[in-house]
């Protein structure tokens, strides 16, 4: 019955792929399009808050990496083990449950903003809103210092519960188990496409689902730019009491917000999977062969695999775990995926880092405040990414690559993508003028790491503290740290429009100066760097497309050089290792490095460094961009020893044709003429009276 089964299914198959028209199929499809879309959104907002979470907490670029890198090392967990078991469940059910996972860990993030205190500015001064005059921004006794140094950040309800040193332990679990939650929705998610549809429409499907996914991006930063220009206290403080606007570094949006409405996304993308079957009717050309030709080239047949596809099999745990030592070594035997595992891990090294910490570069080095930089990420670079993968699945269906053609492809695109990214080095800015860090009082160019630099005789009459980073931009268009280094001795206006008067600094840069005020924030970028920052962005989205390119066909080549029945596992272990040797480090020591650059460390309500407010903007970028092309650098040199390893393949496959060819002509004409031969004697069989005697 069920070859008979079978032949009926093979038939139809044949005259109409109704794999390719099941409902269940669009479906699925329309539901892991979801699920990437809502995953896609989640990860992409925890990107967009990562200077939120950085001055909310107080918190260096190297914890923050931490933070980051715990999203897989909850995949890290589990990741080999829902790939390999999963693969033989229910995979709709268990992906359903990730995703369920995955909600709960994004609500658990936005839990500290409801447990821990009001956010408390960090200030020297405390204007006074219901007049035109406030306290003096230059105490000049030690009774008053002591008093007035820093009263907007004195803890009212005890010191540990408004330092925050614990509280990011909510963010870092929360995202440990978003990592849990998503672990099975990629693996198991493209195995079951790749299993149920044709072979020559599985790229374009895999292409669709990911562009998809990168639309989530999209949204996650938009998300990300509206939520971080609402103040993190809406609704809670007399917005007319904050004095700082989104631009200054000591501003945090409402980072918890953005996070609660992706959870609330996340969990509804469960709800499809619940519904959808264990498997589906296969495909004519996967019922007829085990494998394509092209996949038999890269791995030897292992004796304790059976080859056959049986979806309804119920599933034997014991007999599958006696079997996932053979069959993970008979896939690391594998040399072209080992390659191409090198490869990349260390381009996503690369990408990760840059990634993580570019809406940050694009706020230090372009004077760019985090909801624009979030805005652009959003709306000009994320969309360039979804097209060029887009582009490189339909490339794939059109031109029929192979496995060689896709491996030229998509590193011939990363290739050119990596020679346009060396123009971004050229496209710098000069630092901004902070007077006692990146010039003198007197206006001299030059960096200082050190506290007491920021102390001149401009200020020696005011006891002020050189911990404070409290800005205000001068006439003169020099920043200062704060009004009391400034030498400002009154101020007048309320709130935002609180004006600083007589401030003596300004007259060391300039002694024929006669405007002598300051304004609060910082001085904004000069001219030139606005002018070079649409520069920036034009080559942040030509780049970001031809790299792209090669996505889809550069995934395609790790589906196609692996048996079908590995095709989980493969991909189980090409995700667990991208993570842990790529996802997990690279946010953390890009950060450490990155905070080598920091030029004014912010500190902590009960002591201790906290965010960094200011950075040398030229270290920055050449330690940042150097070492995102610099693992670039480095993957190429992999590149070589793969396309070696698949050219002998080839170069083998192709003699041994050749050398064949009239042997196998010669058995193929056998086989015919015996399989002639068979259907002459079932025919004679089924006309024979005592056919049930024969049989």
């Amino acid at each position: 019955m069920d070859n008979a089964a079978a032949g009926g299914w093979t038939v139809g198959s044949k005259a109409g792929s109704p794999a390719e028209k099941h409902p269940n199929l669009k479906t699925f499809l329309a539901a892991l399009s979801f699920a990437y879309f809502a995953k896609a959104l989640s990860g992409s907002y925890m990107k967009s808050t990562i200077t939120q979470l950085e001055r909310r907490f107080d918190i260096p670029s190297y914890l923050i990496g931490i933070i980051d890198g715990s999203f897989e090392i909850g995949n890290l967990l589990v990741i080999a083990f829902v790939s390999y078991f999963g693969a033989k469940l229910h995979r709709p059910k268990i992906i359903a449950v990730g995703c369920v996972l995955m909600s709960f860990g994004t609500f658990l993030i936005a839990m500290p903003h409801f447990i821990n205190g009001r956010y408390k500015i960090e200030t020297s001064i405390r204007p006074s809103v219901n007049s035109t005059s406030s306290l003096s921004p230059c105490p000049s006794s030690s009774a008053e210092s002591r008093a007035d140094d820093r009263p907007s950040i004195l803890p009212s309800r005890g010191c540990e519960r408004e330092s925050s040193v614990s509280l990011w332990i909510y963010v870092f679990l929360g995202n440990v188990l978003r990592g849990i939650g998503e672990t099975p929705v990629q693996p198991l998610g493209i195995s079951y496409i790749d299993d149920f549809t044709l072979s020559e429409n599985t790229a374009l499907y895999i292409g669709c689902v990911q562009t998809i996914s990168i639309i989530g991006p999209v949204f996650g930063y938009l998300l990300g730019s509206l939520c971080a220009r609402i103040y993190v206290d809406v609704g809670y403080v007399d917005m007319e009491t904050v004095t700082i606007t989104p631009a200054d570094a000591r501003w945090v949006g409402a980072w918890w917000l953005g996070y609660l409405i992706t959870g609330s996304i996340t969990l509804m993308s469960a709800v499809p999977f619940w519904f959808l079957p264990k498997s589906l009717p296969v495909p004519v050309e996967k019922h007829d062969t085990d494998c394509t030709p092209e996949q038999t080239r890269f791995i030897k047949d292992s004796p304790n695999m059976e080859h056959k596809f049986r979806p309804e099999e119920p599933a034997d745990l014991h007999q599958m775990a006696k079997q996932f030592i053979p069959t993970l070594k008979n896939l690391l035997g594998n040399p072209v995926y080992m390659i191409y595992l090198c490869v990349t891990i260390i381009q996503f090294n690369s990408l990760i880092g840059m990634v993580t910490y570019k809406p940050k570069y694009i706020e230090q080095h372009y004077g760019q405040s985090a909801s624009r930089a979030n805005f652009l990420m959003g709306l000009i670079n994320i969309p360039a990414v979804a097209l060029g993968m887009f582009s490189g699945g339909v490339v794939m269906k059109k031109y029929r690559l192979g496995i060689m053609g896709a491996a030229k492809f998509a590193v011939g695109t990363s290739l050119l993508g990596y020679f346009l990214s060396l123009f971004f080095l050229a496209l710098g800015c000069e630092n901004a003028r902070v007077a006692g860090i990146t010039v003198s009082y007197t206006g001299a160019q030059g960096l200082s790491h050190q506290e007491r630099s920021l102390l001149s005789d401009c200020n020696s009459a005011c006891l002020c503290s050189t911990r404070d980073w409290d800005p205000v931009c001068g006439e003169d268009g020099t920043t200062y740290v704060s009004p009391c280094l400034a030498g400002c001795t009154s101020s007048s206006g309320a709130g935002r429009n609180t004006v600083f008067n007589n401030c003596r600094c300004l007259a060391a840069a300039d002694p024929q100066a006669a405007n002598l005020t300051a304004a609060l924030g910082q001085c904004p970028n000069r001219e030139s760097c606005d002018r070079i920052f649409p520069y920036f962005l034009a080559l942040s989205v030509l780049s970001s497309f031809i790299i792209s390119l090669g996505g889809t066909p550069g995934f395609m080549l790790l589906v196609r050089c692996v048996k079908p029945e590995l095709k989980s596992l493969a991909l189980g272990i090409h995700t667990l290792a991208t993570r842990t040797l790529a996802g997990i480090p690279a946010p953390i020591y890009f950060g450490a490095i990155i905070d080598t650059t920091c030029l004014k460390w912010g500190y902590k309500a009960c002591g201790g460094r906290g965010a960094c407010r200011i950075y040398d903007t030229t270290a920055y970028r050449i330690v940042y961009l150097g070492l995102t092309l610099g693992l670039r650098t480095v993957s190429f040199f992999f590149c070589i020893v793969c396309f070696a390893l698949l050219k002998r393949h080839v170069a083998m496959e192709e003699k041994s044709a050749l050398t064949d060819g009239s042997a196998e002509s010669e058995s193929l004409r056998k086989e015919e003429n015996s399989s002639v031969h068979c259907e002459q004697c079932i025919l004679a069989l089924d006309h024979s009276p005592d056919r049930e005697t024969h049989l």
